[in-house]
C-alpha cells in the first residue's frame, strides 16, 4: 500500500540511488560489493512502487522515501563510489601545551613531585602541635 510521499522527496531519493550506482560503474573508487549493488537496486524498486523505502513509522518520518538509516548507507555508499574514504574523522590535537602555560605555572611543576612514588613516601619527624592564635589567618 502506497504512503504518501513528497514527489519532490522521492525524486531525489531516486536520483540519489542512481547518482551512487552510476559513480559505482565508472570504477572510480573501490568496487562495490553485491550487497551494497543489491541494496541500491532493492531500494530504488520500492521507492518506485511503494513511494517510500520502509515502512516502520518509527524508523523515519513518514513524508520522507528514506529511513534514516538508509539514508546514512546510502551516503556511504555513494562516498565510496566516489572513491573518498569512509570513516571516523579524528580532529588533530596540539602537538604540545607548553607553549601555553603561563610562566609562573612553571616554577610549580618544576617543585611538584617528578612521580607516584615519590609522593607516597611519608614524611619523616614527629608530628609537631602548633597554637594558633586568633590573629594568625589559618592554611
Amino acid at each position: 500500500m502506497p504512503r504518501d510521499v513528497d514527489p519532490k522527496k522521492k525524486r531525489k531519493a531516486l536520483r540519489k540511488l542512481r547518482k551512487a550506482a552510476e559513480l559505482a560503474e565508472r570504477g572510480e573508487g573501490p568496487p562495490l560489493s553485491d550487497w551494497e549493488q543489491a541494496f541500491l537496486e532493492e531500494v530504488e524498486e520500492r521507492i518506485e512502487t511503494y513511494g517510500s523505502a520502509f515502512a516502520d513509522l518509527q524508523k523515519g518520518s513518514k513524508d520522507e522515501a528514506l529511513s534514516a538509516r538508509q539514508a546514512g548507507k546510502l551516503q556511504e555508499i555513494s562516498r565510496k563510489a566516489r572513491g573518498k574514504s569512509g570513516g571516523f574523522k579524528r580532529r588533530s590535537l596540539p602537538k604540545s601545551n607548553a607553549k601555553q602555560l603561563d610562566p609562573d605555572l612553571k616554577a610549580v611543576t618544576e617543585s611538584a613531585p617528578q612521580s607516584i612514588s615519590e609522593m607516597a613516601k611519608p614524611k619523616r619527624g614527629r608530628p609537631q602541635l602548633r597554637v594558633i592564635s586568633s590573629e594568625e589567618p589559618s592554611d
